[in-house]
């Protein structure tokens, strides 16, 4: 997790657990730990997941990114 992204996970986790308090169901509560375990996966590159982050403002915000094919980008890496 990169540290600009600790005040929403504080949030979130603040959030997630008087939810669950309130509830008594804990699926709340493994559901934001599986997505955030995705963020510290995907931020073990800060560089690349900082680019994820500004590409996915741009597409939110109806901007276009260049993009390849999947055929493309399998070649280009060999796989």
């Amino acid at each position: 997790m990169l540290p600009e992204e600790v005040g929403h996970f504080d949030s979130e986790f603040r959030q997630v657990m008087a939810e669950a308090t309130e509830s008594l169901d804990l699926t709340v509560i493994h559901s934001f730990l599986r997505r955030w375990q995705r963020v510290a996966w995907s931020s073990q590159d800060p560089a690349a997941h900082r680019q994820m982050l500004r590409n996915a403002e741009v597409l939110a915000s109806g901007g276009d990114i260049a993009t390849e094919p999947w055929s493309v980008t399998k070649a280009r890496l060999g796989l």
